[in-house]
């Protein structure tokens, strides 16, 4: 999991910087991305929004539908708000063996976006706790704002419409159940460490029940809220331009970075809409960042665990926050944008189907799934509901595998637009899949050979069983089958020193009851007496 938070965190800040970019960029009385008489335009590009500023009214009108005639005719169009993502802010390399120049502003904008992470950071859970009340609630005002204004644009029904609509061709399709459960594994904390890191902080008999329903209820319902603005904004986009929603819709980058910017330039007051997005995008980004450095860091302090490392854990959090910055470097250059989409789909999306499956089959049958059961009764003070249960042991292993193995049946290689990826960078790719997956088995056959046992099958057996020790980290949660028995420190250890004290205490009682009896034949006059001379004063 180590691994994988590791992965993520250093390209998904990268993105967070990008957000950071254009968030900059973005004060100004005109978006950069409007027009198409910039420097970087190509003659392909075509833009929705007349670029004669001085024009009366009607000029404009009859240039902008002049502009949308010429849309329509032709084949593919080449967005002002693209031509701006791949030419000026990326300049983008025809290969990604070619990286080029460094990109220095989006460089500076990751320096940026990493002090800010550590900053929040620099006291822990205690800072970034505070932090995320803020990071956390705030981005539901702005897509609130940005719902309400764009439902009330023309077009924004077609755009709710297709975004309702099921398209069932895709049912059948892997590569759409791995990016759900990818979705699903972002949103969530699910099998990269996040949720057991933050879990860890909280007290033993917190009602985890309660929150992993109303994580998972609010998850789904923000991912669908968020749906409908969208969509609304590249409906109006569509209606604007006379084209079906499906030519203006995106994904990944381009939708944050370039269909909706360009939808955002047709809004009036336009540059205060775009920064309200991507400061949504920027909020919502460090929330996932704060819990991926707050893993790597948890993991290296406990895994050490002294008392010098314990105390300077600040130093841990600035170690962790430079090294991040240092390996995002290499996605700031101009081919930094084809090894963000590799990490993307090798090294976070692929291994954590694998690493969650792996999981569900440890924890319900060989931990036991009635082991878990208590445990979790223990904790909440009550059994797990039916549902759960039936989730835990069958459904979800179930589903996890089914998506693992369709993926691996229709996998196709990665490409980005109309570039298609060598061969070379996509055994990159598969090396850092496996480089978080491979730590599985490597461990299990580490503690297998360190295990108790004559024969392969008994250290197997013995390594496949709870530690001695396991059990909650506190004395007074040890109760029930955890409550401490004929355990060693009971049976050997505690009497060997008992035994010690027992006979130091011996001891003196033997010397002051020697004591006593010399006491007991003093004289009166304090001298003492003998049998050689009884009266020795006379």
């Amino acid at each position: 999991m180590m691994v994988v938070s590791t992965y993520i965190g250093i390209y998904y800040n990268v993105v967070i910087c990008i957000a950071f970019y254009y968030f900059f960029m973005s004060m100004t009385n005109l978006l950069p991305w409007t027009y198409c008489n910039n420097p970087w335009n190509t003659p392909d590009c075509s833009g929705v929004v007349s670029n004669h500023l001085n024009n009366s009214l009607a000029n404009a009108t009859n240039s902008l539908v002049s502009g949308v005639t010429e849309v329509v005719n032709r084949t593919k169009r080449t967005s002002p708000s693209e031509e701006y993502w791949k030419h000026y802010v990326l300049n983008i390399s025809d290969d990604i063996g070619n990286f080029g120049e460094l990109r220095l502003p989006i460089l500076g904008c990751l320096a940026v976006s990493w002090c800010v992470v550590f900053l929040c950071l620099i006291r822990g859970v205690k800072s970034s706790g505070k932090v995320v009340y803020f990071t956390a609630t705030f981005p539901y005002l702005v897509l609130t704002i940005l719902f309400i204004r764009g439902i009330t644009l023309d077009g924004a029904i077609n755009g709710i419409k297709y975004y309702l609509t099921p398209q069932w061709q895709k049912v059948l399709d892997a590569k759409v159940w791995g990016d759900a459960a990818s979705q699903i594994f972002y949103s969530l904390g699910c099998a990269w460490g996040g949720l057991i890191t933050m879990a860890s902080y909280n007290k033993f008999h917190n009602n985890c029940f309660r929150d992993s329903i109303i994580i998972s209820i609010t998850n789904c319902a923000t991912s669908v809220y968020a749906g409908f603005v969208i969509f609304s904004i590249l409906g109006f986009m569509a209606h604007h331009l006379n084209v079906p929603v499906s030519e203006v819709a995106d994904h990944g980058p381009g939708l944050a970075f370039v269909a909706y910017p360009e939808a955002l330039t047709l809004l009036p007051i336009s540059p205060l809409w775009s920064l309200l997005f991507f400061f949504m995008l920027i909020l919502l980004g460090l929330g996932t960042q704060f819990c991926l450095l707050e893993t790597l860091v948890t993991a290296i302090v406990d895994e050490i665990g002294t008392d010098w490392i314990i105390r300077r854990k600040t130093i841990v959090t600035l170690s962790v926050a430079i090294a991040g910055f240092l390996l995002g470097v290499p996605l700031t250059t101009q081919a930094g944008i084809y090894w963000l989409l590799l990490m993307d789909n090798y090294a976070a999306s692929f291994s954590l189907v694998i690493i969650s499956c792996i999981m569900c089959i440890c924890i319900m049958y060989i931990y036991g799934h009635r082991n878990y059961f208590k445990d979790v009764e223990m904790m909440l003070g009550f059994p797990p509901p039916l549902f759960f249960k039936v989730c835990w042991r069958f459904i979800s292993p179930v589903i996890i595998s089914f998506i693992l193995i369709f993926t691996v049946i229709q996998y196709k290689p990665i490409t980005y637009n109309d570039y298609v990826y060598p061969g070379w960078s996509l055994a990159i790719g598969f090396a850092m899949a496996l480089s978080s997956v491979v730590c599985i088995p490597i461990y299990a056959l580490y503690k297998i050979s360190r295990s108790p046992g004559a024969t392969f099958r008994e250290r197997l057996k013995n390594a496949c069983r709870p530690h001695p020790k396991w059990g909650p980290a506190l004395k007074e949660h040890r109760t029930g089958r955890y409550a401490p028995m004929a355990s060693e420190d009971t049976v050997e250890v505690r009497p060997l020193k008992e035994k010690e004290e027992l006979k130091e205490e011996l001891r003196e009682e033997e010397k002051e009851r020697k004591d006593e009896i010399s006491l007991t034949i003093q004289g009166s006059n304090g001298s003492t007496n003998t049998h050689n001379n009884p009266n020795p004063s006379a």
